[in-house]
């Protein structure tokens, strides 16, 4: 049966903000900020406690660390994403590593999936971004069978990333029915997503540090790489210095290095959900 939960956020113009998400998440190269990651992933499936032989769907899988990480253990991994070329990277890296994977171009508000397909759906600072989040989390728990897990990593509102969406949108508002991706990193936010498709949802707190050459390197990886930042940034224009003040604040207030290095803890959530 599929998994019906309550929209609550109108559907109106959202397919154009998905268009523009999706060309921004294709622009740059986020693989090289997403490889730094690859502790999360890991982490996740302990947190999940993934059984070899388990059935596992990585939704918005990017560069792919919670596939590899799955994989590793020996899981039957699909991973999917709606950037092919993000994909392509996770492709190559499960490659050299001789690890079996298949691999779907996907919407992760519309996976293409028959209800219950999965022991394991996972999802590292993915799904989050979704513009309608509560058809996304229908599909997750949809696709994943009664007893299973949704094992999620989400930035939280308080932490520094969640501080760097609150800036972006400062600099440029996102359109109205947009809500900030920062909202699965709260257990209020997660219940209301999930309601009663979820026997039960376990959130622990954890910390990914960034460790960059300095603020400046920092600023330059990001600006360069990481899609929502690169496009802002030439969306802005010559206005874009307000927003680049505006980022290495935020990034000296929460550096904890004293040697001109950047060593700087970004709070996020695991979030573990048992599907009822």
């Amino acid at each position: 049966m599929t998994v019906a939960l309550q929209q609550t956020q109108p559907a109106t113009g959202l397919d154009a903000v998905k268009a523009k998400q999706q060309a921004a998440w294709a622009s740059g190269d986020y693989a090289i900020i997403g490889t730094t990651l690859q502790i999360v992933g890991e982490q996740l499936c302990e947190t999940a406690d993934l059984r070899p032989g388990a059935k596992v769907l990585d939704v918005a899988a990017g560069n792919g660390n919670a596939t590899l990480a799955a994989a590793r253990r020996f899981c039957q991994v699909t991973a999917t994403d709606y950037v092919e070329t993000l994909l392509d990277k996770a492709r190559a890296r499960a490659a050299a590593e001789r690890l079996e994977v298949a691999f779907e171009i996907a919407d992760a508000e519309a996976l293409p999936y028959p209800d219950a397909s999965f022991d394991a759906v996972l999802s590292t600072y993915g799904v989050m971004f979704t513009p309608d989040q509560a058809k996304a989390a229908a599909e997750l728990a949809r696709v994943c069978r009664s007893g299973g897990v949704i094992a999620l990593a989400n930035w939280t509102p308080e932490g520094f990333i969640g501080q760097v969406f609150k800036t972006l949108g400062k600099h440029l508002p996102p359109p109205e029915g947009v809500q900030s991706p920062a909202r699965w990193g709260t257990e209020q936010a997660l219940r209301e997503l999930f309601g009663e498709a979820a026997a039960s949802i376990d959130l622990t707190p954890r910390q990914f540090t960034f460790r960059y050459l300095s603020v400046d390197h920092f600023i330059d990886v990001f600006r360069r790489y990481y899609g929502p930042i690169h496009k802002a940034y030439l969306a802005l224009g010559e206005a874009s210095d307000a927003l680049d003040a505006d980022l290495r604040a935020l990034l000296t207030r929460f550096n904890t290095a004293s040697d001109g290095t950047l060593v700087l803890p970004s709070d996020y959530v695991e979030v573990v959900i048992r599907k009822a």
